[in-house]
């Protein structure tokens, strides 16, 4: 993890995107039965149903650079204030996220350190003027999107044969 963070990451650049994505470590159908995760893995939901597992919180700049990350257990709501405050260490600039960010005690506590949070605004919400800039760079979350499926599909992040805790990371 050290190696990752001193060597390969890249800086923030003041436009900087966040997503989160699941980690399953087991079928739903057996997470009774796992010995190896138990105490460490929990049950969580995502839009694609329920998992258990853990959460992978990213961070990248506009250049798909990853800038930081926090790997959580699954039940970990993508908001929490514990874990934004080690993503956002070292960021400045401007935050961009789904709508799954939404909540006003979020932006306010990146406000306060100087980090503007926008997102997209949900069906059920007034309408608020954005600037047309931060609604084109708020098209491009593809970045982060397409980073969580290279992890998934080519570094093999996700999978259910795990032996060790030790291994898993």
């Amino acid at each position: 993890v050290l190696f990752l963070k001193l060597i390969c990451f890249g800086e923030c650049t003041g436009i900087t995107y966040v997503d989160s994505t699941c980690i399953r470590v087991c079928h739903n159908k057996r997470i009774r039965r796992n010995k190896v995760f138990k105490g460490l893995a929990e049950i969580g939901k995502s839009t694609m149903g329920w998992f258990f597992g853990f959460k992978l919180h990213l961070l990248c700049n506009e250049r798909g650079e990853l800038v930081n990350f926090c790997l959580t257990r699954g039940n970990v709501d993508d908001r929490n204030q514990k874990v934004f405050s080690v993503l956002s260490k070292g960021l400045f600039g401007k935050l961009y996220a789904d709508k799954g960010y939404i909540s006003t005690s979020l932006f306010e506590m990146l406000f306060n350190k100087g980090i503007h949070l926008v997102t997209g605004i949900k069906k059920n919400m007034k309408n608020r003027l954005m600037s047309v800039n931060d609604k084109i760079l708020l098209r491009k979350r593809s970045i982060i999107e397409t980073i969580n499926g290279e992890l998934k599909s080519i570094c093999y992040i996700e999978h259910s044969r795990h032996r060790s805790p030790a291994n898993f990371i």
